[in-house]
């Protein structure tokens, strides 16, 4: 079984170990011990779960001549943002495909958060309407720029995963610092990468711990099959066989209507952790998860006598392209 990575190409991006965080006044809010694992915290392009995939990445498309990097998101896209500021950091022209694939416009969400870092980073902005404009954009960037890699959506490939494999090594760590061991992790499910490299780490470190996938882009079942394929892919480098989802929930009770569409639970989760412990949640990803966890916690799924870690994947940018609503919400 390999478990050692040192094999994979890998630029280091972020500061390891990110902090685990004891959360008392959550905690005595919602019941179960809940701890928080700060991947939102970096001092690479304010940070987020991206970074742990694009060293591995960036690693392999550097080992692999790349002179440029190409990428795709929506217009508010965390991977976007960190793949620009990652490129910064290492020298590399960075494209970015945006597709305007959430039904939102104004001011705030087509010109701040994200997409203003976008810029400060230096990347080339391509905004497009359709998948199909996307991808006649990248063929012209393809073709035109030498040598070009492309990332896809999210990072989320085998190799992407990677990082969250060796997430997993960090929190073993971690927790075996402090001899207190989560009995449940509470994670997003997007784009599937930072999930499948979880449950990947989980199964090659020997970690067990019941996982519960928050999917907050499309239904549970749309999701199952997003992330089964990146778990095989994920298993085959490490020369592993794919885990079972045996101990793994995926629960899509807090997308709303979309991806990019919060509901009022998920204003409410980023109005109590911010309140409870200063910890800033935004409306896509982290919000939507957070909202998941308290509700699985309300209806008992999730034990009051559990210790429970919440994977924080970063974002905050985002919070301020949603700034009319989270106003009326949190500022009213």
């Amino acid at each position: 079984m390999a478990t050692d990575l040192s094999s994979f190409p890998r630029f280091q991006l972020g500061q390891w170990p990110s902090p685990l965080q004891v959360c008392p006044r959550l905690s005595a809010r919602l019941g179960p011990r809940t701890l928080v694992k700060r991947d939102d915290v970096s001092l690479l392009g304010v940070g987020g779960n991206k970074l742990r995939k694009l060293e591995f990445l960036l690693g392999a498309a550097v080992r692999d001549g790349a002179e440029r990097i190409v990428t795709f998101g929506a217009v508010q896209t965390n991977h976007g943002r960190l793949t620009a500021a990652a490129c910064a950091r290492l020298g590399l022209p960075c494209d970015l495909v945006l597709t305007r694939a959430v039904p939102r416009d104004g001011e705030a969400y087509e010109r701040s958060g994200n997409i203003l870092l976008d810029h400060v980073y230096g990347a080339t902005v391509h905004v497009v309407d359709t998948d199909e404009e996307a991808e006649i954009r990248h063929q012209e960037l393809l073709a035109g720029h030498g040598n070009v890699a492309s990332i896809p959506v999210g990072g989320s490939t085998g190799v992407g995963a990677l990082g969250y494999v060796a997430a997993v090594a960090e929190l073993i760590e971690q927790f075996g610092d402090t001899g207190v061991w989560p009995t449940r992790l509470v994670s997003p499910l997007a784009s599937a990468g930072t999930a499948a490299g979880l449950l990947v780490g989980a199964a090659a470190f020997g970690w067990e711990i019941d996982v519960e996938l928050i999917a907050v882009s499309r239904p549970a079942e749309q999701a199952r099959q997003v992330l089964l394929p990146l778990i095989e892919e994920t298993a085959a480098l490490l020369d592993i066989a794919p885990p079972s989802l045996d101990r793994v929930r995926i629960t899509d009770r807090t997308l709303g209507p979309g991806y990019g569409q919060p509901t009022e639970a998920v204003w409410r989760t980023i109005s109590l952790f911010g309140s409870t412990e200063a910890i800033t949640l935004e409306p896509v990803y982290s919000g939507k998860t957070a909202a998941g966890m308290v509700s699985l916690i309300e209806d008992g799924s999730i034990g009051s006598d559990e210790t429970v870690l919440f994977l924080h994947t970063g974002g905050l940018p985002g919070l301020f392209a949603y700034t009319p609503e989270a106003t009326a919400f949190l500022a009213p």
